[in-house]
């Protein structure tokens, strides 16, 4: 037996404008996101180099090495 689906009598009632809340964080996190990102890019004094060899390029290396044997 199917299930009856219940249907509005009448469309809904629509206002002069949509009215859309938005909590404050779906505004104020992307603006802090943003604003974080922005001082980040201005500021590359803040920025330190590399070392000169990484840990990780050191693991392939030896990895390689092993394979090869």
């Amino acid at each position: 037996m199917p299930a009856r689906t219940h249907t509005r009598p009448h469309p809904a009632p629509r206002g002069d404008g949509a009215e859309i809340r938005l909590p404050w964080w779906a505004l104020a996190l992307p603006t802090l996101a943003f604003v974080t990102l922005l001082l980040l890019i201005l500021d590359p004094s803040d920025a330190h180099a590399a070392p000169a060899e990484p840990t990780l390029t050191r693991l392939l290396e030896w990895t390689r090495q092993l394979i090869a044997r």
